[in-house]
C-alpha cells in the first residue's frame, strides 16, 4: 500500500447516529429489499468529458482522460457491472483509479469488483481502517463486517490534498475533517467546475446522516458546506453524495440549515440540557416539516447534532 503524507496543504476542509445512552432503542428494522435486475443507472453529461452516474445508492463522478478514468464512488457490488457498461457507454478506456469519499457501503460497495478489475482505490487512510476493521453504528448499533483486503484502498492520505491524474485529467483530493464521517474526501475537477462532496451534502433537501459514531460532526458539515461555497460559482456543477445535480444556491440552502440546527441545540447542550430533554423540546419542528423523512428522521437529526457536541 502507498501512502502519502503531504506536511502542509491548507485546505478547510450523514442521519442516524446518537450518543450512547442507557436505554438504546430497538434495532432499526432492515432495510426493504432492492431488485437490483430494476435499477438502472442514468448518466448525466457535465461536460469537458466528464459524467454523474446514478443508480442505487451513492452518486459517482466520471472523468475521462487521454488513457483512462478517475472514477468517484462506486455504489453496492451487484450494480459493478450496469456501472462498468455505463461507463464504457462514454469511454472504452480503462478505469486506473476510484476514490472513496467515505467508507459507507453504499459507495464502496463495488470496491472488490472494480480492483479486480485493474481500478486503483484511494481514499484517506481514515477509510482505509475502518473497511479493514468492521464500523458500528452509533444510534441503532448496526454492525458492518470488516471488508476483505481486494475492498481496501491501496493507495491513502491522510491529511490536506492529494492530486491524482490520468491523461491530462486532474483530480484534486481534499480531506474534511470530521464532517459526515472521519474519512471523507471532497473532489474538485478546475478543468470541468466540478465538485463532488459526497455525503459531506445532499441534493435532496433531506438531513443528512452524520455518523457521530464513526467520526462525523455538524461544526465539520459546516466548514464542508463553507469551502464548497468559497469554491464554487454559479456555473459549478456540484455532484452530492445523493440527488439531483446541485448549484452553489443549493450548497447555501443545506449550509444554512445545518448552522440553525447548530446554533438551537448548542444553546440547549450549553444549558446543562440533556439529549433527552432536547429531543422533547423539538427545537427543529420548523426544519422538520420540510428536511425529515419521518418523526424518527428528525428525532435521529436532533440527537446526531447533540452527539457532536459530547464528542469534545
Amino acid at each position: 500500500m502507498t501512502r502519502i503524507r503531504l506536511a502542509i496543504v491548507a485546505t478547510t476542509a450523514s442521519m442516524l447516529a446518537g450518543p450512547v445512552v442507557a436505554q438504546q432503542p430497538p434495532p432499526a428494522p432492515p432495510p426493504p429489499l432492492i431488485d437490483w435486475a430494476k435499477v438502472e443507472i442514468k448518466t448525466v453529461d457535465l461536460g469537458n468529458k466528464t459524467y454523474m452516474l446514478q443508480g442505487q445508492g451513492g452518486n459517482i463522478t466520471v472523468a475521462v482522460g487521454s488513457d483512462g478514468i478517475i472514477m468517484i464512488d462506486g455504489q453496492f457490488a451487484p450494480l459493478s457491472e450496469k456501472i462498468a457498461a455505463a461507463i464504457k457507454a462514454v469511454s472504452p478506456l480503462p478505469i486506473k483509479y476510484l476514490v472513496n469519499t467515505h467508507f459507507h457501503g453504499d459507495h464502496t460497495g463495488g470496491n472488490e469488483n472494480f480492483a479486480k478489475a485493474g481500478a486503483t482505490i484511494v481514499a484517506h487512510d481514515n477509510i482505509r481502517v475502518r473497511l479493514a476493521a468492521g464500523t458500528v453504528a452509533g444510534l441503532t448499533g448496526n454492525k458492518a463486517p470488516p471488508r476483505p483486503a481486494e475492498a481496501l484502498p491501496k493507495q491513502t492520505y491522510v491529511g490536506g490534498s492529494i492530486t491524482l491524474e490520468v491523461g491530462g485529467r486532474k483530480a484534486k483530493l481534499t480531506h474534511v475533517a470530521n464532517a459526515h464521517t472521519d474519512g471523507d474526501t471532497w473532489v474538485w475537477f478546475a478543468d470541468a467546475n466540478v465538485l463532488a462532496t459526497g455525503d459531506t451534502f445532499n441534493n435532496l433537501k433531506r438531513y443528512q446522516n452524520i455518523d457521530y459514531g464513526n467520526g462525523g460532526d455538524v461544526r465539520g458539515m459546516i466548514r464542508a458546506l463553507d469551502t464548497y461555497l468559497k469554491v464554487a460559482d454559479d456555473k459549478t456543477r456540484i455532484v452530492p453524495g445523493h440527488g439531483p445535480l446541485a448549484t452553489k444556491a443549493d450548497l447555501a440552502v443545506f449550509r444554512d440549515m445545518l448552522v440553525t440546527s447548530h446554533d438551537r441545540i448548542k444553546k440547549l447542550f450549553d444549558e446543562g440540557k440533556t439529549e433527552s430533554e432536547v429531543v422533547a423540546l423539538k427545537p427543529l419542528s420548523d426544519l422538520d416539516s420540510t428536511w425529515a423523512n419521518n418523526q424518527a428522521h428528525a428525532i435521529g437529526h436532533t440527537r446526531n447534532v447533540f452527539a457532536s457536541f459530547q464528542r469534545f
